[in-house]
């Protein structure tokens, strides 16, 4: 990568200023690193999701980040990670309140995936840059965001039948694709993301979503983060396969 593509640390992108939060995503979003190029699958893919908590009695938002790791069906790896909230959601600004422990979840897998799922937007973004962008910038890791409608861009549906792609444009650039996983079910949105095109995030969704509407990396972290108990925190397990 050249020090022209490569991200400065999450400070300010993460920052609790609005201000400085929006400025590192704008510049961000103008970096050109260079376009992941997937070979055959499988590809190691990971997931990872982040569950909130009801406030405690001093107010504070408990969260949980929880990142599995795939080939295939195999898992390979999977991480749970928990904390207080550093920051309320805000509208466009999600990475400041959950980019850090997903950050930290990614990382406790042990070792690095090909491509990483995020539900959040990434090139789909009033600045192009959103968690999934953010994210794959921070980690060095090709990213694709996951949504169930677009943030920003607009386009027509796809057709009724899995496999099934429709456009998705900002200001007239190809940001991501709707993406029919399964036929007969509503389409979710592949956002490019850091490395990728919305032609290879719609290709990696598609590829790891067996027929569900969900991809199954995203779906698995999820499910993780829901069920996880107490006291899991920073466990990482492996060699399972999943049961469909």
């Amino acid at each position: 990568m050249t020090p022209e593509a490569h991200p400065r640390g999450a400070g300010a992108l993460w920052s609790a200023d609005p201000a400085a939060a929006r400025a590192e995503q704008r510049r961000l979003a103008a970096l050109a690193p260079p376009t992941w190029q997937p070979g055959p699958p499988p590809w190691t893919v990971a997931g990872v999701a982040l569950t909130a908590g009801p406030a405690d009695h001093e107010g504070r938002d408990p969260v949980r980040a929880a990142a599995v790791l795939l080939r295939g069906s195999e898992v390979l790896a999977t991480r749970v990670e928990e904390a207080v909230a550093p920051a309320p959601y805000v509208a466009g600004l999600q990475g400041v309140r959950e980019g850090p422990l997903l950050a930290v979840a990614v990382r406790g897998l042990g070792r690095r995936p090909d491509v990483l799922l995020v539900a959040a937007a990434g090139r789909d973004h009033p600045r192009r840059a959103g968690l999934a962008l953010q994210l794959g910038a921070v980690l060095d890791v090709p990213t694709v965001g996951v949504t169930d409608r677009p943030l920003a861009a607009r386009g027509p549906q796809p057709g009724p039948g899995r496999g099934s792609t429709a456009p998705l444009l900002l200001d007239g650039a190809d940001v991501a694709r709707w993406v029919r996983t399964a036929t007969g079910v509503r389409p979710v949105v592949a956002s490019a993301a850091w490395r990728t095109t919305a032609g290879v995030a719609a290709a990696v969704v598609l590829a790891t979503s067996s027929g569900a509407r969900t991809p199954e990396p995203l779906r698995e972290a999820r499910r993780l983060a829901r069920t996880a108990g107490h006291g899991t925190a920073g466990q990482r397990a492996a060699g399972a396969r999943l049961t469909r």
